[in-house]
């Protein structure tokens, strides 16, 4: 019988580190409006990248075992063994709270839309800081759907 496997991956807001510790990236904040109901809401940017980056409560490892815990693998994408990286970008609001999820890079037959699901109801994070104060921070997140 064939077992599920997933592994996550971590990519912060998208940005490879550098091998040059000494290297700094300024902050990038977002041209894209938020839009809230249909209509465009006028708010502060969302950083791609910033000093302090958004984290899970509880840090990388809590943030796997909760996808661990209610991440399903989609029964059509398992009967036609169907397996890759579904990658998933996310907002980590100010309040710490998750919107504006999109899934970036889907395989299919269910697997982005399940990832999109447990990203959406993912507790509160400890949100990105810039210049000491929150701010709304992109952050990406590779799902990796694999059946051994």
């Amino acid at each position: 019988m064939k077992t599920l496997f997933l592994s996550f991956l971590f990519l912060c807001g998208g940005v490879a580190m550098a091998q040059n510790n000494d290297a700094v990236v300024p902050p990038v904040p977002s041209e894209e409006p938020q839009v809230d109901g249909g209509t465009q809401v006028q708010s502060e940017p969302i950083y791609q990248v910033v000093e302090q980056m958004p984290e899970f409560p509880g840090g990388q490892a809590a943030l796997m075992d909760y996808l661990k815990k209610n991440l399903r693998y989609p029964e059509i994408a398992r009967d036609n063994e169907v397996q890759g990286r579904v990658i998933v970008r996310f907002v980590v609001n100010a309040d710490g709270k998750i919107g504006d999820v999109v899934v970036l890079r889907d395989i299919g037959s269910g697997c982005g839309e399940e990832a999109k699901r447990v990203v959406s109801g993912m507790p509160k994070w400890t949100p990105g800081r810039q210049n000491g104060k929150a701010v709304p921070t992109y952050f990406t997140l590779p799902i990796t759907f694999r059946l051994t």
